[in-house]
């Protein structure tokens, strides 16, 4: 059996997303209160941009009105505009939020609140590890 590079590679992408789930842990108790290890969140490259990778954390059926996961930029940036209200947590590097000419910066440890509507561009001089919340959870549907 000839196996095309193509396969394999799909094969390799397929595994490396399902592990990052597996080694995800998340505890959800029957109250619906949920706790995740932040460390064992596995990001996944985001599609069509160099240098970011990002994990849901939580779904619309465990969550369904806020949304939370893990992002990652290494010396990287995306352009956004935000159809919901996102707290960023910033876990590890320095994280920059570029709008209108003026940079917000974030350091470990800090909180950077940006409002719904507002066009960005996420930045990092290095590798920059933050958390994300969101209102509403279902933000996509919002476009």
């Amino acid at each position: 059996m000839e196996f095309s590079e193509s396969l394999i590679r799909e094969i390799v992408e397929r595994t490396l997303r399902e592990i990052g789930t597996e080694k995800m842990e998340k505890h959800v108790d029957p109250s619906g209160i949920m706790s995740i290890k932040v460390s064992t969140v596995k990001c996944e490259p985001f599609a069509g941009a160099k240098g970011v990778g990002l994990k849901d954390a939580t779904t619309l059926e465990e969550a369904p009105r806020m949304g939370a996961g893990v992002m990652e930029l290494d010396h990287g940036e995306l352009e956004w505009t935000l159809t919901y209200d996102e707290y960023d947590y910033v876990i590890e590097g320095m994280l920059q939020i570029e709008i209108d000419g003026r940079i917000i910066e974030g350091k470990a440890g800090d909180i950077i609140y940006i409002p719904r509507n507002s066009h960005i561009r996420f930045k990092t001089p290095d590798f920059t590890r933050y958390a994300y919340f969101v209102y509403p959870a279902n933000w996509s549907e919002l476009v």
